[in-house]
């Protein structure tokens, strides 16, 4: 396993920058993902890393060597794509085993070798199968297989899962986590899907607009986001994000009138807020609270009337869908069944001490956690 270091990458395609600037210290052992949405850079990094693209400017550093330049087969990593990319021709022995034949290893060690990777990946009886004979999860972990087989310092994962049904991409997971556990290789995973960032990731680094936005464990970012984009990607489903405006502010404190034709004011900490400033409040799904219309409301909530607009029953858990009078529908999570229905007037209750408050600019002034 390696460490790995980005120092300053940028990587432009003519006059259009995608990389603008990215530092990054990657632990050895490490299990890193990148996360974004489609074009915010996440997959070029991964690919300057390997060697796939060429570095505009920066340098990379994998086991504290120098490597910006260097072929990728220099590089000590290994890739799985997304695509499996497996030859149908050959058994699953002799994919495993392949680039190793092509390295002029012996009989012996590549055998040793294929064999273990299979005891690990639990492919050993299915070492004589064609890839046409086998479920996609297999093919994903032929795949690895073959990248196991060479004992790399660091393995590079582009969106591995994401031809996989629902079902084979929660196995694959732990598949994958396990695989992390048993080897301790140093890893770096590309998705888009944020369930798969925070379920496998020791840290991972949000991008948007080939710039790093936060890098930290996936409860960090999930409690503490830095900004609107991470607080709007982060979690599923995604944070309320509320628009609202400063009507008083001092000592650290503000009220706030959300941006809803209801007036409903909050009493909300604040450091910096000044008197007309925009501002954003981001609040989880799970801390909001549904009040029947007209009943009274709890103490220490802030009642914001609204219209259910739709209901989803998950068994254990309720998702409802709410008109609030805001610019988009607010998501409250209810445990277990609800007889919530379309159409039906109720009371959204806020905690203050669970509001999340970013400026104009999008950046946090105060997060509900750590108070």
């Amino acid at each position: 396993m390696a460490a790995v270091e980005l120092k300053n990458v940028r990587k432009s395609f003519g006059t259009v920058d995608v990389i603008k600037g990215v530092d990054l210290t990657i632990d050895k052992g490490e299990f890193v993902v990148f996360v974004g949405a489609s074009g915010s850079g996440k997959s070029t990094l991964l690919r300057m890393i390997a060697g796939l693209e060429t570095v505009s400017d920066g340098d990379i550093l994998i086991d504290g060597t120098d490597v910006t330049f260097a072929e990728p087969s220099e590089r000590g990593i290994a890739m799985v794509f997304q695509s499996y990319a497996l030859y149908p021709h050959m058994n699953v022995y002799d994919n495993i085993a392949f680039n190793l034949k092509l390295a002029r290893f012996g009989k012996d060690e590549i055998d040793k070798r294929v064999k273990e990777a299979a005891r690990i990946l639990r492919l050993n009886e299915l070492l004589s199968r064609s890839p046409a004979q086998l479920s996609g999860g297999q093919r994903q972990r032929v795949a690895i297989g073959r990248a196991i087989v060479r004992n790399p310092k660091v393995f590079l994962f582009d969106e591995p899962l994401s031809n996989l049904d629902a079902a084979l991409r929660v196995q694959m997971r732990l598949e994958i986590e396990r695989l992390h556990r048993e080897l301790g290789t140093t890893m770096i995973y590309v998705t888009h899907d944020q369930v798969e960032a925070m379920t496998l990731a020791d840290r991972i680094v949000a991008l948007d607009n080939g710039r790093i936005q936060q890098v930290g464990p996936p409860l960090d970012l999930y409690a503490r986001p830095n900004n609107l984009f991470v607080a709007g990607f982060i979690g599923s489903p995604k944070m309320n994000l509320l628009p609202a405006k400063v009507l008083s502010a001092a000592d650290g404190k503000a009220t706030m009138s959300l941006d809803a034709s209801s007036g409903t004011r909050l009493d909300l900490a604040a450091r910096g807020a000044n008197v007309g400033d925009a501002v954003t409040l981001g609040v989880r799904p799970e801390t909001l609270e549904v009040v029947a219309a007209g009943a009274a409301v709890p103490a220490g909530l802030t009642a914001l009337p609204a219209r259910v607009e739709s209901v989803e029953r998950l068994g254990n858990i309720t998702y409802a869908y709410l008109d609030g009078g805001t610019p988009e529908v607010i998501t409250v999570q209810v445990m277990g069944r609800s007889d919530l229905e379309p159409g039906q007037e109720v009371q959204v209750g806020l905690r203050s001490d669970q509001v999340h408050v970013f400026d104009a600019a999008g950046a946090v002034m105060v997060s509900a956690v750590g108070r």
